[in-house]
């Protein structure tokens, strides 16, 4: 009977000052709402980087320039660069391979009529399609003889063909990119996007052409044709080892690295490249979180605040509670019990409303946000034992009155 009194108690008095109790777990509901949230956008990202790296397939290699270790400190170093001839180096020489693709991609304003747009265009070879999982929805892909006769075709992404002919099937119609016409030959079903990139914003042209008629003296670097990255599909997942170390031997060849010299290039195959992303976004989401969980502290010292006044407003209650018979515990147990209550409510109201900004952010296509049990059960804990620490302070003060002193009060 006494713990159901002592509930009801408590709850008269928060009962009592509905504002006040309201303004005091909003820092709870606010911090809450945010880990949950971020939490669920960092999961979303995570997953959708993970689905779309594992659609590749697990015997793709990327290679990016770049060195493979940091340089002493102090050395000169000057810029590295993967170039066209890599790419035909690599294309002659590798084995065991099921196709290579280079790539230069730059951005560029896209204009069909009235209809205009900057998007991501990039120059490719006949392979780049099959290596990176592009389906041809309508069309045809680039072809080898595109590249050959520096045709001025383009295949363009589902969402590109959306913004540029909302009323009418793209292939067969002209586009402007950078004032330069292209013929639109293929369109690529939905990858969707990732909320970082969209994979259907893209416009592919050869590669060749690219160089004769669109990327100008940015793709030229002393003299030779740049690539931004060579994408190598392995026969079957056993050869991807091989592949690599094939890769290493060509391309240090190519740029005449001496023995004790690092690479000045990184080759990434899915798993390491996975692995280093999925690493990104969980220390992101950490981090994010742990920001927004600092919130929850500064409603921990709302509360304590607020029940520290309560505790002073109520001192003459304390003391006839003492006088007829109330122990420290029960006055310990009552204030204990009301600091529960709004960081309790507060947690619940948080996890709805952090569900709610999750849902809203899916909704709107930016990412699918993924709301987990283990971000509301750590989100929920965090609020009660917030409660729980900042409420010990006050519900002991309160418990340790004189009865004598708190009935003399005013």
């Amino acid at each position: 009977m006494l713990f159901s009194q002592n509930i009801l108690t408590a709850l008269r008095g928060l009962m009592a000052n509905k504002l006040r109790s309201a303004l005091t777990i909003l820092g709870i509901v606010i911090g809450v709402a945010a880990v949950v949230a971020l939490m669920a956008i960092g999961n979303g990202a995570t997953s959708s980087i993970t689905s779309r790296i594992q659609g590749n397939g697990s015997n793709l290699l990327n290679i990016q320039a770049g060195r493979s270790q940091r340089p002493a400190p102090g050395a000169q170093t000057a810029p590295t660069y993967l170039t066209y001839k890599d790419y035909q180096a690599l294309a002659k020489t590798l084995t065991d391979v099921a196709g290579i693709a280079p790539a230069y991609q730059a951005r560029y304003t896209l204009t069909q009529g009235t209809q205009s747009s900057q998007t991501s265009v990039t120059g490719a070879t006949e392979d780049y399609l099959k290596v990176h999982s592009y389906e041809v929805e309508l069309g045809r892909g680039i072809t080898a003889n595109d590249r050959t006769k520096l045709q001025q075709v383009a295949v363009i992404g589902a969402t590109t063909a959306t913004d540029l002919f909302p009323n009418s099937t793209a292939v067969g119609q002209t586009l402007k990119i950078n004032n330069v016409n292209f013929t639109v030959v293929g369109t690529l079903k939905s990858k969707g996007s990732s909320g970082f990139t969209n994979e259907d914003d893209v416009v592919f042209i050869p590669l060749e052409t690219g160089y004769s008629k669109l990327f100008g003296a940015n793709a030229i670097q002393n003299g030779d044709k740049i690539v931004n990255a060579i994408a190598v599909s392995a026969s079957s997942a056993d050869t991807v080892d091989s592949v690599s170390a094939q890769i290493t031997f060509v391309l240090r060849h190519q740029h005449h690295l001496k023995a004790d010299a690092v690479d000045d290039f990184r080759v990434m195959n899915q798993a390491q490249l996975l692995s280093t992303l999925t690493s990104v976004t969980a220390t992101l989401t950490t981090f994010l979180g742990a920001i927004a969980a600092l919130s929850l502290l500064v409603g921990g010292i709302g509360i304590m605040n607020i029940t520290l006044v309560s505790v002073s407003e109520r001192t003459r209650e304390i003391g006839l509670r003492k006088a007829v018979g109330a122990r420290k515990d029960h006055i310990l147990f009552q204030f204990l019990i009301e600091t529960m209550t709004l960081s309790i409510s507060g947690g619940v109201i948080g996890i709805g409303l952090g569900a709610a900004i999750a849902g809203v952010v899916t909704a709107l296509g930016l990412i699918t946000a993924q709301v987990t049990l283990s971000s509301v059960m750590l989100s929920f804990f965090f609020a009660v034992a917030i409660g729980l620490f900042f409420g010990i302070y006050p519900a002991y003060r309160a418990a340790n009155l004189h009865p004598m002193e708190a009935l003399r009060s005013e």
